[in-house]
């Protein structure tokens, strides 16, 4: 907001390439090849070989809710290898939050999501391949309605291609080919890395061509795997490495970003390997842990706005609606919605990972695991997700930095983790982010009003949250684990019972066989308009947010609104495009529509 972008003077170097005649622009279609590299997360571990094939074999479509942030992808639904995901969540899409590449092809549950540069940067999702840098531009081509083809190629194809991206940028060139031919990978195709055992494991993976996944021990959740990728990332900051752009920590793994011009993911893996064998013991290892109070509006107004959206124009039936805070209480084995305010005001949230979806926000789990509340995620997920939204996903709490989609279930709303604004003595110059590793979040109960007002006050500087200063010790971590483990595992064997429950009610009733509405493919009505009757047609492929005028007989007015449309996450009015009578409503709120869909009938006024 209020940007102001000055136009300089021309280099005195600048030289100009003029496209040869011969050449022509590269062709828009609606059908596109896309070279990926498979990984990080494949076969057997996450999908079935099955899967894997069909990823590669099949013809995905674009869905209107489609940005820079993620394009939405319909196309056949997954078997997966797993029957859930744990801790990390109910759906076996669901992973302890880990960085993503930007390009990654991400399952939120059933549907795949391209995360364009506007996406998530940290998030709890499979992804089963990743666009090579030099194809990425395709991202920004694809609109609802197009056919998406993935096309698995090698490492070595992939610096095939970029040579020759980065040659067409000099040379004007526009032959962007990559193999038409589908090649299914090899099961280990994506690992460069894989010594040690137990919590001592090492598993690098290629993650696109410019990023590699480096993972610690089992897939659990365990505050000492966490510990040893703090170690490891502070190591790798402290040592460098030609070539790496930036390092970004997870739950129990650390992304490493890299220019691919510079330097091969095999080279960075090996430097990883060698830093990791140096790394000191990690008992004795103590953290500073801020405890920061925060203000909570429960079951907040927009998050209540958000799942009502979610309901209406992405899946009606889903468990989680229209409550999520009695979903929270069901799957736990609460007794009522109070136990479940009771856990989230008293919890500890101990903050693991940042840029958690966006903006510094924070992934964390309650420091005590009795207060560690285990949710699904959304399957879809959600296409609007208000700024600050509270929620809680497997068994973490995000703050969400920004508008945007999302999958948590929601208990409320508090105030913002970034400052774009000013300095403030929460937001220090040069780190506009409130949050640290190891900060822990405790919540205070606040009315909605009154977030507003806090909400307002808190980037201007007006409002200070209280900050508390301490130390986190992993060995007076696991002291207290011992002393309380009778009580934890009581906890935890009726959370699971719980959890159980939810999960064959869902078998017995058909809602773990959910699948996306075939929005594209929405057909005609099929209903004749009146004579004399001219066609209001949709402009876009997309679905039908709001009906503003229904009424047959109802004149109108040329110019005026009949239907709010909605599509790549934006809201498009529909006008009507003459004077008259509505002499047909062929459209209801919340259905999909094509481009060129009859929507209203209007008969002109003579």
């Amino acid at each position: 907001v209020a940007d102001v972008l000055h136009i300089g003077a021309a280099p005195s170097d600048a030289f100009i390439t003029m496209m040869p005649p011969e050449s022509a622009p590269p062709a828009l279609t609606n059908e596109w090849d896309i070279a990926v590299l498979y990984g990080p997360h494949g076969a057997p571990e996450f999908f079935k070989p099955s899967d894997i094939e069909t990823f590669f074999e099949a013809e995905w479509e674009v869905h209107y809710n489609s940005a820079r942030t993620g394009v939405r992808l319909i196309g056949p639904k997954p078997e997966w290898a797993r029957a859930d995901g744990g801790e990390a969540g109910l759906h076996p899409s669901n992973i302890h939050d880990n960085a993503y590449a930007i390009g990654a092809i991400d399952f939120t549950g059933d549907m795949p999501v391209i995360l364009g540069p506007d996406g998530p940067s940290l998030g709890g999702f499979v992804c089963p391949a990743t666009i090579i840098e030099s194809e990425r531009w395709k991202m920004g081509q694809l609109k609802p309605g197009d056919k998406v083809r993935f096309r698995c190629v090698s490492r070595e194809e992939a610096e095939g291609l970029r040579n020759l991206h980065e040659e067409s940028i000099l040379t004007l060139a526009t032959d962007f080919s990559v193999p038409a031919a589908v090649r299914i990978p090899d099961e280990g195709e994506m690992i460069l890395v894989d010594e040690g055992e137990g919590d001592d494991r090492l598993v690098i993976r290629q993650a696109g061509d410019a990023y590699v996944l480096a993972e610690i021990g089992p897939m659990s959740l365990d505050f000492k795997l966490r510990f040893h990728i703090h170690v490891l990332y502070e190591a790798l900051k402290k040592a460098g490495f030609e070539a790496v752009e930036d390092l970004t920590p997870g739950i129990r793994s650390l992304q490493v970003h890299f220019d691919p011009g510079k330097v091969s993911a095999e080279s960075v893996a090996a430097w990883i390997q060698f830093e990791n064998a140096k790394l000191p013991p990690l008992e004795d290892i103590t953290v500073p842990s801020r405890i920061v109070h925060l203000p909570l509006s429960w079951d907040d107004y927009s998050t209540q706005l958000a799942t009502e959206k979610y309901m209406q124009s992405v899946r009606a039936d889903a468990p989680w609606c229209p409550d999520n805070i009695e979903f929270i209480r069901r799957i736990n084995g609460l007794k009522s919605r109070q136990s479940v305010y009771d856990v989230v005001f008293n919890a500890n949230y101990v903050v693991l990972g940042l840029g958690d979806v966006y903006l510094g926000a924070p992934v964390a789990t309650p420091l005590d695991p009795r207060h560690r509340l285990v949710t699904t995620k959304y399957n879809p997920a959600r296409t609007w997700t208000p700024e600050n939204a509270v929620g809680i996903g497997g068994a973490y709490m995000c703050i969400y930095g920004m508008e945007g989609p999302g999958g948590y279930q929601f208990v409320g709303r508090t105030v913002q983790m970034w400052n774009r604004y000013r300095s403030t003595a929460s937001f220090k110059e040069g780190k506009p982010w409130l949050l640290r590793f190891f900060d822990q979040i405790k919540y205070y109960p606040v009315s909605a009003s009154e977030l507003l007002e806090l909400r307002e006050d808190f980037p201007q500087g007006r409002f200070e949250p209280k900050i508390e200063e301490g130390h986190f010790s992993l060995s007076e971590y696991e002291a207290f684990l011992e002393k309380n483990d009778e009580s934890i595992k009581t906890f935890k064997a009726q959370q699971q019972a719980a959890f159980d429950e939810e999960r064959s009610h869902w078998k017995a009733t058909g809602l773990d066989k959910y699948v996306e509405v075939e929005a594209m493919q929405a057909e005609e009505q099929g209903v004749e308009l009146p004579a004399g009757s001219e066609p209001v047609e949709s402009p876009i492929s997309g679905s039908v947010w709001k009906i503003l005028v229904s009424e047959e007989g109802k004149e109108v007015e040329a110019g005026e609104t009949l239907a709010i449309l909605e599509s790549m996450k934006m809201e498009i009015k529909l006008d009507a495009p003459v004077a008259g009578k509505l002499s047909a409503c062929l459209c209801k709120e919340g259905q999909a529509v094509q481009a060129g869909q009859a929507l209203f009938g209007i008969t002109p006024t003579e």
